[in-house]
């Protein structure tokens, strides 16, 4: 996973090189992520292991009904505001743990994540981390617009689902018009932002186009995250991914990351495999909803400890990431896509055990 980091690190590194205030955050952003590189090493020395990455459910709350969202199916992401969240006191508390343990990279997301723009604002003032903001791009305002520029350490990472027809057809019509007028401002003001892409049946050509991908590139995207489509009802089998779509999107974004330096691209769960399987439940990353329960991951929503009433180095020794990690469930030995899903009725066996 360190040396995971690293690449991706200096794949940031190289995709920001000609913006200088990016690049100049970035740079010390390496030294950063050295040096809790070096606080990982150290307690895997002790016998205590820390991902390099979080991520963060910050907020339940959503104005979009987006087509087939897993987190709806889930019902962790509803309408409206949600009792008994975590408080941005609390969240600041996660944030400067994650700095002390060595964590280098926390992801933002919801339901809608700019919804809390009090504790995106405190993230901000986290440096020595790099907050992914995960968007559906609705709230971006002027003020959003110049927090990103104080804060560069906070990169907004927009959801798009392709063109403007699979987009709007998916997320609500207009949201494609407001992202690519959200890519404009911040490419206008010199801020560098990424996309997420959801992967399914029927984009997967679309989103690994030169096309599609050169669009993004020329408006100042420098990050597309592709992340595989879960189902979580019979009736949206269809757009998860087979093991030919799997292949050929690895494929592309080894060919992607050879032949455009320019942009930094990820994928989930197929990075996945360089690592012996899946990193979820505190392997390389875990999740915290907007309640404080600590997950294995957002597709595997279960959890026995709550970091409102402990220490974040404490939720990664739960019961459950303990259990999971140790009975070979998050081994690579599943039909592809998401383990933890496909998985569900153990890893629902191993909590109640």
């Amino acid at each position: 996973m360190t040396h995971g980091v690293e690449r991706v690190v200096g794949d940031i590194l190289r995709a920001t090189f000609r913006n200088p205030k990016e690049s100049a955050y970035m740079a010390k952003f390496a030294l950063a992520s050295k040096a809790a590189s070096r606080k990982r090493i150290s307690a895997e020395k002790e016998g205590e292991h820390i991902p390099p990455f979080l991520i963060a459910s910050i907020t339940s709350q959503c104005n979009l009904h987006c087509a087939g969202c897993y987190s709806r199916c889930n019902h962790a992401t509803v309408d409206t505001v949600p009792v008994r969240q975590l408080t941005v006191g609390e969240w600041l508390r996660v944030f400067e743990e994650a700095d002390d343990l060595g964590i280098s990279f926390i992801f933002l997301a919801g339901g809608e994540s700019m919804i809390r723009r009090d504790i995106i604002e405190a993230a901000g003032k986290q440096s020595n981390i790099l907050f992914p903001v995960f968007t559906n791009g609705t709230f971006m305002d002027e003020n959003y617009f110049n927090l990103f520029d104080r804060c560069r350490n906070l990169v907004p990472i927009m959801s798009i689902e392709g063109e403007k027809e699979i987009t709007d057809a998916r997320r609500g019509a207009g949201v494609y018009d407001q992202l690519i007028r959200n890519m404009d401002e911040l490419h206008s003001r010199g801020l560098i932002f990424g996309a997420s892409v959801t992967v399914t049946t029927q984009n997967i050509r679309e989103v690994s186009s030169e096309n599609f991908l050169k669009t993004l590139s020329d408006r100042g995207c420098r990050a597309v995250v592709f992340v595989e489509f879960v189902p979580v009802t019979d009736d949206s089998k269809d757009l998860a991914p087979r093991d030919a779509d799997r292949e050929y999107l690895a494929g592309e974004i080894k060919r992607l990351r050879e032949e455009h330096p320019e942009m930094v691209y990820i994928s989930f769960p197929g990075d996945e495999k360089s690592s012996g399987g899946c990193v979820a439940a505190g392997r390389g990353f875990f999740h915290i909803n907007s309640h404080g329960g600590a997950e294995p991951c957002p597709f595997s929503p279960y959890s026995d400890i709550n970091v409102r009433d402990t220490s974040l180095r404490q939720a990664l020794k739960s019961p459950l990431f303990q259990a999971l990690q140790e009975d070979g469930l998050l081994a690579d030995d599943h039909e592809g896509g998401c383990i933890l899903y496909e998985k569900r009725a153990q890893v629902e066996a191993l909590l109640r055990r």
